[in-house]
């Protein structure tokens, strides 16, 4: 059994994951605080979680195409992302972005605000304010959500296979050697593949559920 599929669907999540919760974070603290256009804001950060991911590889796929100005300029300086580890990397982000986003927002929107409030009488800047009250409150709920996101991109099969392609030792991830192994009727091997997955996501649950209890037993 060729391990190269995990072990790419491993780095996948684990760089998509890396760059999903600085982008979740921000996102949710800055949408936390927003006093207009935050019902807006926030359906478009979630959209990504409603849409077919064959849908979200599609645009992924119209936009870094060589038809559009941006997609055309990468190419042309050998950073292209159709049919790259890149492409597989930027579908798991876009796909998994919402859990981080919205998992972070209820844990920012759960503390306590007095907390807030402490920190501006003390003068503390917003800057400090998040990262020496907010964050340390609500790292639990932040690692919770960063658990959630680094399982949804391993397990991210529509997006992929759109713009990655299916391609053995390049971006052929767990969830497509799945597929292919289906494909070409090797279930046997279709098996493992599905027992593995799912060994790697009962894991992650079990941290998951790890975290909450921590976080029950702070409260």
């Amino acid at each position: 059994m060729d391990l190269t599929p995990i072990l790419l669907s491993l780095k996948t999540a684990a760089a998509s994951t890396f760059i999903t919760f600085f982008l979740g974070v921000y996102a949710a603290w800055k949408t936390a605080n927003i006093k207009y256009g935050k019902g807006l804001l926030d359906a478009v950060f979630t959209l990504p979680m409603v849409l077919p991911p064959t849908v979200i590889g599609f645009f992924l796929l119209v936009f870094f195409g060589k038809n559009t100005w941006i997609g055309n300029w990468m190419a042309e300086n050998g950073h292209g992302i159709i049919f790259t580890w890149k492409g597989a990397v930027i579908a798991a982000i876009v796909v998994s972005f919402p859990l981080m986003y919205r998992t972070t927002r209820s844990a920012f929107e759960q503390l306590n605000p007095n907390l807030i409030d402490v920190g501006r009488t003390l003068g503390l800047s917003r800057t400090k304010i998040f990262w020496k009250i907010v964050f340390p409150n609500c790292f639990p709920g932040i690692l919770g959500a960063a658990i959630l996101t680094f399982s949804r991109a391993l397990g991210e099969f529509g997006a992929t296979i759109m713009i990655a392609g299916n391609i053995p030792g390049k971006t052929q991830t767990a969830a497509l050697a799945v597929y292919t192994a289906m494909q070409t009727g090797n279930r046997g091997l279709a098996y493992q593949w599905v027992a593995v997955i799912i060994c790697i996501s009962l894991v992650a649950m079990l941290a998951m559920n790890a975290v909450n209890r921590r976080q029950q037993l702070l409260i």
